[in-house]
């Protein structure tokens, strides 16, 4: 069982920029998808980027430009740049995982970190 630990969020003012982490652990595991979701109070979850096995990546429309995922295969671990904050960023970030593991696929969430943006 993977199990995933964000870390980097926090307060920023607006225009500021933050570093999301996210590190995943665990047994005789091959990451597909890594991803970055986030929830803002009284919202849905929304998908925020994502990056596959081979450094494909998808983002949200409305967060094209200023944010950007990357991944570091040897440490299991991807980071969302969050540049150009606006206050409507404000949301709890969260990390997900898709893996196969004993010959089937699996997902797994982070706790998530709260990033909040003022104005």
């Amino acid at each position: 069982q993977v199990q995933l630990v964000e870390s980097g969020g926090g307060l920023v003012q607006a225009g500021g920029s933050l570093r999301l982490s996210c590190t995943a652990s665990g047994v005789n595991f091959r990451i597909n998808t890594m991803s970055w979701y986030r929830q803002a109070p009284g919202k849905q979850r929304e998908l925020v980027a994502s990056m596959t096995s081979d450094d494909s990546t998808n983002y949200a429309d409305s967060m094209k430009g200023r944010f950007t995922i990357s991944r570091d295969n040897a440490k299991n671990t991807v980071y969302l740049y969050l540049n150009s904050l606006k206050p409507e960023d404000t949301a709890v970030y969260y990390c997900y995982c898709y893996y196969s593991a004993t010959f089937s696929f699996h997902s797994a969430w982070g706790q998530g970190t709260q990033v909040t943006v003022s104005s």
